[in-house]
């Protein structure tokens, strides 16, 4: 496989503007709109912080534990290099973040004051799932002084605004199909397959002159 040095170079210089991120998610896994960009950002030396707001107990098979989905995203974020200390996963129900919506605003912007990141990785605009739509427009409210990137996770999408892109190495792209293959309990998923991965890896890198690549919602950026 061609990579292509000079994009991933020119990439490089721009994640190391950044100091501290934030990956937003909704639920335990959504990272996967975002887990070659979270690979890139920690070999820069970028520091990351991980937050998904809910660890999906009802989604799972019951016979499986309840904390499967916790133990399964601890892994998938170790592979990702985010540091256990770095990441955090809270209890909000799942499909019911409308009903919730105050309480994770205030939780946001908690976090901003004590953690002020200058980057934020959070669900695109575009997203229909009732949850990532609230963890999008509370995410905006809480960080709205903030870069803002919002990812794809195509199985909640009828449009997306792909207006920035990351470029993903073979080996980036390896750890990201690495990553998300620790949540085992969600192999049945179609999206989960690392051929899916690896098909929109290289459709979004065809899109930006790479040999694989991530894409994004430019939906806020500060230059300071």
């Amino acid at each position: 496989m061609t990579d292509h040095p000079s994009h991933n170079q020119a990439s490089s210089a721009f994640l190391k503007n950044f100091s501290k991120t934030l990956v937003l998610c909704s639920h335990t896994d959504d990272e996967f709109g975002c887990a070659g960009t979270v690979c890139r950002l920690v070999d820069a030396g970028v520091q990351v912080r991980y937050l998904a707001l809910s660890k999906c107990e009802q989604s799972l098979r019951p016979d499986l534990p309840k904390d499967t989905l916790v133990h399964e995203c601890m892994a998938a974020t170790r592979t990702l290099g985010i540091p256990p200390e770095n990441v955090e996963i809270d209890s909000f129900p799942v499909r019911y973040f409308p009903k919730n919506r105050q309480d994770i605003l205030e939780k946001l912007v908690r976090l901003n004051r004590e953690y002020a990141p200058d980057l934020v990785l959070l669900p695109t605009s575009f997203d229909t799932h009732q949850d990532h739509r609230v963890v999008y427009e509370e995410g905006f409210r809480a960080f709205k002084h903030t870069t803002l990137l919002g990812y794809e996770l195509p199985q909640n999408l009828t449009s997306f605004n792909n207006t920035a892109f990351v470029a993903l190495t073979p080996e980036v792209l390896r750890r990201k199909v690495d990553a998300l293959a620790e949540y085992r309990s969600q192999s049945h998923r179609d999206y989960s397959s690392a051929d899916f991965i690896e098909g929109l890896g290289r459709v979004r890198g065809v899109q930006c002159g790479a040999t694989y690549a991530e894409a994004f919602e430019m939906i806020r950026l500060i230059v300071r």
